[in-house]
């Protein structure tokens, strides 16, 4: 029964949100069916844009994953934005840089390392300056995330450009530093294993061992979690230095298995959806796997509903803010979960 309880409030989500975009498609003066139909299709409709789909997917699930963990732990962690650029970051200063165009082999391990690393020690900051000295993590992670933006942005436009000077990109990653592409598969490249293997260890280390009893204790009561000899502070700096490494780690697998480069505007939202992605998935480890899916369904999806059905993208836009403020309505889970 708790199961089909815990189901029931994503379903409800999503069946609330079709609902709702369908009115509002009608209020448009489209076909509600119609343009459903072509997101759908757009996004799960053959291999192409499955594949697409998988692909988005990806960050989403990683980033995703993390903010799950923080939320179980009372931490509100608003930064896998930028704890993904810092992992990007990092990833392309020690391949483009480090390395070169004669990296060998080891080159991706070391650069899908860094990422993590650099995704870690940029959540790092936001724990320290939390246990230290109070500063609520919600404002800290946030402001992060715009530094972290520009210091993608300075790093292309500086140190880390194109030998050509061409574009404010950096230089193209070498093919030892790039994912291999699964077998068959023409975009779905290998990263993708590590980040579907992930959710199964996180719910491993969540629910079957002393560390996870400690990280959901002081979510759900820090005061008794404190009174049983557990530290919400140390707690609290873990957990956001694993949640930023696994958005760092998603920032190294996106340059090095799908843009193959770092430029600016590489991570086009990934942090704030996958909060929702997180809600939806009722903070459940496993749940992030479908709930990354469907949020990137609806963005591969959103560009076919335009084209077959006429939709406007600041409609697009809308619907899919319907299905994130629905999550956080009825997806949340109770305290007293």
């Amino acid at each position: 029964m708790s199961r089909l309880r815990a189901l029931a409030g994503p379903a409800a989500a999503a069946l609330i949100a079709a609902a709702l975009a369908g009115a509002w498609l009608a209020a448009l003066g489209a076909d509600p069916v119609a343009a459903l139909r072509a997101l759908a299709e757009g996004a799960f409709g053959d291999s192409l844009a499955l594949e697409n789909t998988l692909v988005r997917a990806g960050p989403l699930l990683l980033v995703g994953l993390g903010v799950a963990l923080c939320f179980r732990c009372g931490i509100w962690n608003i930064g896998g934005e930028g704890q993904l650029l810092a992992g990007a970051l990092a990833a392309t200063a020690l391949v483009t840089r480090g390395f070169g165009p004669d990296a060998g082999v080891g080159v991706l391990v070391l650069a899908l390392l860094a990422g993590a690393a650099a995704g870690a020690a940029w959540a790092a900051l936001a724990a320290l300056l939390r246990v230290q000295r109070g500063v609520s993590e919600v404002l800290s992670t946030i402001l992060l995330n715009f530094i972290a933006a520009l210091l993608v942005a300075w790093a292309v436009h500086g140190p880390l450009q194109e030998a050509s000077g061409a574009y404010p990109q950096s230089d193209a990653f070498p093919e030892a530093a790039r994912l291999l592409l699964l077998p068959g598969l023409t975009r779905v490249h290998a990263g993708l294993l590590i980040a579907a293997a992930l959710p199964f260890a996180l719910w491993v280390v969540l629910f079957r061992t002393a560390a996870g009893l400690r990280l959901r204790a002081v979510g759900l009561s820090p005061d008794a979690a404190r009174y049983a000899g557990v530290s919400p502070e140390r707690e609290t700096v873990r957990v956001l230095v694993i949640s930023g490494a696994l958005a760092g780690l998603a920032g190294g697998l996106e340059v090095a298995g799908v843009t193959g480069r770092l430029f600016e505007n590489l991570a086009t939202g990934y942090g704030f959806t996958a909060i929702a992605v997180a809600l939806l998935a009722r903070l459940h480890p496993l749940g992030v796997i479908p709930s990354a899916v469907v949020f990137a369904g609806l963005a591969t999806g959103s560009g076919a509903m335009q084209r077959a059905a006429g939709v406007p993208s600041v409609a697009v836009q809308v619907i899919e803010a319907l299905v994130i403020f629905l999550s956080v309505g009825f997806a949340l889970p109770r305290r007293d979960t």
